[in-house]
């Protein structure tokens, strides 16, 4: 089956041994669990999909390779991921070794769904161990499975495992290491189908046994162009195309007619060796079909959903409105103390002005990023966020995209990063790279502070219903952000990225759990710290050398602080770019922090803050920002914080693409600096037209 020498064992007496599973299946904890601090992570040469390896000993201190796959629901592949993993266990990889054995991890709550990816895996004619996980949640719903039972119906071992109580572990290394003396496993869902069976035989003839189970697999690949994918020379694939067009001519629907089929096996192994303890499945089914009848109808649906997002961003002003008053006053009493007790000079100005106002721009919304994460953990655990996804799924397919573009989409909402690179999951090429373009569109956490800040100018605290108003604003910014990354996926899938296949997507959706706050929390303060690094490192330094390049040269002849700060570096930049900028209702000031903000979003608060305080030296460094910028005038004496303005500039943030991370995540997964420069050029117009529509229309309102 190998068409090229295969040097990556390093040692023909270590076994290796591959993990499978769906996606989300506990491979990995398993994984870590076997391996320990073995491990290497790295990725697939020529591809990025994340490879794993590691070692782990068997009973008597045998040396066994493990190789976690990536998630995959079929061996038919339609992803790079999925590609990946249908390689390793053909042997097609020149960098992996070809497995010894395979341990097929099977989610013991979805047995049914994950029991289809291992009647494929048994057509490998390779040792299979099934590993059972999830066994606790199993038995929480009333539920367990017959392990003995189930192994008889399958013929080969099967190991429940909790790799957190370390249970099962020892039954598996002494499986890795037996398993080589057996044989291989002769797989149970043998194809009923008759005509499928006589196509099978007659390849059986013309390919060796090394090559007759890729055959199999490449005979269920419906495009003809994608058969190169399994390994197969020339000739035998001439004769899988031969028998493709033979079952598609006479029998329409003969993969539909052996996947029922399998299904079906698949069903009745099931009813035997599940054993219901109790009614406590059944009331969780009745409830979870219930809420799912109301949460996912289409009115009552999309109106929880506008329901939950509007408490989100309620309790994100609300609760968040306490910590962010104490951050904003330990800061300011900071840096009073500084100011009256250090002497005056640079050093002084720099610490006070520089450091501590850049970091004050941006930790006084600290508060509000890890409720926003906290919610966004609480709506995955609850289930709730599959419903969610389940719903935009219907909405995408309308606009051209993919049903997993879901995925990146909803990951880009905390980073626009994790969310360009999770498109890996989807199939197609056009799908993914449109994915990939319109991600930063959804309303990051960086984002967060620019809409706080200018909320906070747009609307006074004491004006009634003034939170309700706030959360409004807010969510009209996520669904600005949601309707531009739509209409540009529909523009773009229908021009330059025009593909007629589509593909559609299948999802489980998951019971209603109550949430694991410990699990929760645990990932807030994982986001926390993440934060914490950057506003201590990236916007740090960018602080600082925005002081130094606001502060000189010194002039002594210029003693007014606005003067003096036009003078400096940052201001003749800003008045370089203020005619660019001035159309929109934007000064100079403004124009600095769009060019700090290239570096991350969240900059352009810090740099507000670090622009004023500069200007403003003494008596206005202990008032907040807002107080400061409401103060800021024209040359003839207008505001230049009005409400349109306001406005403008959360329309610009919504739309543009300020991030130089994000640039360099688009280039890498694209692999092409062309799609990377042309998706900051685009989002750039588009941000810069829809702030100038604003900005010149609200104007001709007499707006602002």
């Amino acid at each position: 089956m190998i068409p090229v020498p295969n040097t990556a064992c390093s040692s023909s007496k270590q076994i290796a041994v591959a993990l499978v599973g769906n996606p989300n299946c506990g491979k990995t904890t398993l994984f870590n669990a076997l391996t320990g601090l073995r491990q290497k992570a790295g990725n697939y040469p020529g591809v990025t999909v994340e490879k794993k390896t590691g070692n782990f000993s068997g009973p008597h201190g045998e040396s066994i390779r493990l190789i976690d796959l990536p998630g995959t629901y079929g061996l038919n592949p339609t992803s790079p991921d999925e590609r990946i993993t249908t390689e390793v266990l053909l042997g097609l990889r020149t960098d992996v070794c070809p497995p010894d054995c395979i341990m097929c991890v099977t989610d013991a709550t979805s047995l049914r769904r994950h029991l289809f990816l291992v009647s494929q895996v048994f057509q490998l004619r390779i040792p299979i161990i099934l590993v059972l996980t999830m066994i606790d949640l199993l038995e929480g719903r009333g539920e367990t499975i017959h392990a003995v039972k189930l192994g008889e119906e399958l013929g080969c071992p099967v190991v429940p495992c909790n790799a957190f109580a370390r249970s099962g572990l020892v039954e598996l290394r002494q499986l890795a290491i037996a398993i080589k003396h057996r044989k291989s496993s002769t797989s149970p869902f043998s194809e009923s189908f008759p005509p499928l069976r006589e196509a099978i035989a007659r390849l059986s003839k013309s390919a060796t046994p090394d090559y007759m189970p890729a055959a199999h697999l490449a005979l269920f690949e419906p495009c003809s162009s994608r058969l190169p994918l399994y390994g197969l020379p020339a000739s035998l694939i001439k004769e899988v195309v031969r028998e493709q067009s033979i079952l598609d001519s006479k029998y329409a629907g003969w993969r539909h007619i052996t996947a029922a089929a399998r299904y079906h096996r698949i069903q009745r192994i099931c009813s035997r060796v599940i054993i219901y303890r109790s009614s406590h499945q059944q009331a969780i089914v009745n409830m979870t079909d219930r809420l799912d009848h109301f949460l996912t109808h289409p009115v009552w649906g999309w109106i929880s959903f506008a329901f939950v997002m509007t408490v989100m961003f309620l309790t994100i002003f609300i609760v968040a409105a306490y910590p962010m008053d104490w951050i904003q006053s330990g800061i300011s009493f900071a840096k009073n103390w500084v100011k009256s007790t250090c002497p005056r000079g640079d050093l002084t100005d720099l610490f006070s002005d520089g450091v501590m106002s850049g970091l004050c721009g941006v930790l006084v919304f600290l508060p509000q990023i890890l409720i926003l994460f906290f919610f966004i953990g609480l709506l995955e655990d609850t289930g709730y966020m599959a419903r969610a996804a389940f719903m935009m799924d219907h909405l995408m397919s309308r606009v051209g995209l993919h049903g997993k573009s879901f995925i990146p989409l909803l990951s880009a909402f905390a980073c626009a990063i994790p969310g360009i690179m999770s498109a890996r999951v989807i199939p197609d090429a056009r799908d993914r790279l449109a994915t990939i373009l319109i991600a930063p569109f959804m309303s990051c956490s960086a984002r967060i502070p620019v809409y706080t800040l200018m909320i906070s100018l747009l609307l006074p605290a004491n004006m009634p219903f003034s939170l309700l108003a706030k959360a409004g604003l807010m969510f009209s910014m996520y669904a600005m952000g949601v309707s531009a990354a739509f209409a540009c996926g529909w523009i773009l899938k229908k021009t330059i990225l025009r593909n007629n296949i589509s593909c559609p997507m299948v999802m489980e959706l998951p019971p209603y759990r109550f949430p694991l706050f410990v699990s929760i929390l645990q990932q807030v303060c994982r986001r926390a710290v993440i934060f914490l690094k950057r506003a201590g490192t990236v916007i740090l330094g960018i602080s600082i050398l925005l002081w130094f390049f606001s502060t000189y040269p010194k002039s002594g002849d210029i003693q007014s602080p606005e003067e003096t700060l036009k003078h400096s570096f940052a201001g003749k930049t800003g008045l370089a770019l203020a005619p660019i900028f001035q159309p929109l209702g934007f000064n100079w000031k403004i124009s600095i922090g769009l060019l700090c903000a290239q570096a991350a979003r969240e900059v352009f608060a810090s740099t507000l803050s670090v622009v004023y305080s500069v200007e403003g030296k003494t008596e206005e460094t202990a008032k907040p920002l807002r107080e400061v910028l409401l103060t800021d005038r024209w040359p003839d004496g207008r505001p230049v914080f009005t409400p349109l303005v306001c406005v403008t500039i959360m329309v610009f943030f919504a739309l543009s693409l300020q991030c130089v991370s994000t640039i360099a995540v688009t280039r890498r997964e694209t692999g092409s600096w062309g799609w990377a420069v042309f998706q900051l050029g685009y989002m750039f117009v588009m941000a810069y037209g829809a702030a100038l529509l604003v900005y010149q229309t609200g104007r001709l309102l007499s707006l602002g």
